[in-house]
């Protein structure tokens, strides 16, 4: 059967970092509050000329050095974004677009903080069908621009950052020892748009718009959800929690990634955990995490990962991928 592997990762920070310390200046919070809160110390954010297309192609081409792959290799490309560069055309084709490349299948997914694990599943199936041979997945947000800088109890959590991962397919013998995504499963309950939303959009307000979330609400969906999406998601590919070598969560909280992984019966060691550095980055979370830990050496080959996201909507979903 055919699989799709994990050939290449990257990712990409904007240069500006706002502290904690200085956002404690602007809002009524304090470096104390949103680390025992959260985890996070510091977010970065987007200059004023800087798109998230330029975010998603800057992690794109270090995925492809990653992969030893040129542009002209890549025949698919699913950009997952809640922040995308124009209404239309689509992220990806702007991507395509920078990277060169003349012509490829490109569209975006809009899953939220999930975009990334929506996607990664839309390619994988893509892929094993056998009409292609290297996709490109990027999540991409520059959330930065959604957020009310004089609401503390959501702009201290978020910033921009863009992460990608170059997926190629490659012939597998269909047991959970192949190299490659085993499986997935994604979810999504609409009844919950209230809890965390965009409160703008070019089909209704004609704004932008502002986030909005009910913290503790979500928190409590979120552990729920979380932990039985992974459950769901090792018995598909006939596997157990002991069987996980690292799980890559999505990194929004600290608290969260702790109680999740305490519903597996997992080690606080086993969880990558970056949202210290960048805060919550929505789609880009899941692939920055994966381009840290791949890059600085925790992750070795014949490793089970456990990937894990879930965001407004709500949406949510898993991915088990075995490097």
């Amino acid at each position: 059967m055919i699989r799709s592997c994990i050939t290449g990762t990257g990712s990409y920070l904007p240069a500006h970092i706002l502290t904690n310390a200085t956002l404690a200046a602007q809002v009524d919070t304090s470096d104390d509050w949103i680390v025992e809160r959260t985890g996070i110390r510091q977010r970065h954010i987007a200059a004023a000329d800087e798109f998230t297309s330029d975010l998603g192609t800057a992690a794109a081409r270090r995925a492809l050095e990653s992969a030893g792959l040129q542009p002209r290799d890549i025949d698919l490309i699913i950009v997952a974004t809640a922040t995308p560069d124009q209404t239309f055309p689509a992220t990806a084709t702007i991507v395509q677009t920078k990277l060169g490349i003349d012509d490829c299948v490109a569209f975006d997914v809009a899953a939220v903080c999930s975009g990334f694990l929506y996607a990664l599943t839309v390619a994988d199936a893509m892929l094993r069908t056998g009409a292609h041979k290297h996709a490109l997945i990027i999540g991409a947000e520059t959330f930065s621009r959604l957020l009310d800088w004089e609401d503390r109890a959501t702009c201290v959590l978020f910033g921009d950052g863009a992460g990608a991962v170059v997926l190629s397919a490659f012939e597998g013998g269909g047991t959970s020892s192949d190299r490659g995504i085993l499986a997935t499963r994604l979810h999504a309950d609409g009844r919950h748009n209230q809890l965390l939303y965009v409160d703008g959009g070019a089909g209704s307000t004609g704004t932008v718009g502002k986030l909005r979330m009910k913290g503790k609400e979500v928190f409590r969906h979120a552990v729920t959800n979380l932990a039985a999406v992974m459950h769901e998601t090792l018995a598909a590919a006939g596997l157990s929690p002991a069987d996980v070598d690292w799980v890559v969560p999505h990194q929004a909280n600290l608290r969260i990634l702790e109680a999740t992984a305490r519903k597996l019966d997992l080690a606080p060691e086993q969880v990558i955990v970056t949202v210290q550095d960048h805060a919550n980055t929505s789609a880009a979370s899941v692939p920055l995490a994966l381009d840290t830990a791949a890059r600085d050496g925790r992750i070795q080959p014949g490793q089970l990962l456990l990937l894990e996201a879930m965001g407004g909507g709500f949406t949510w979903g898993a991915a088990a991928v075995r490097w």
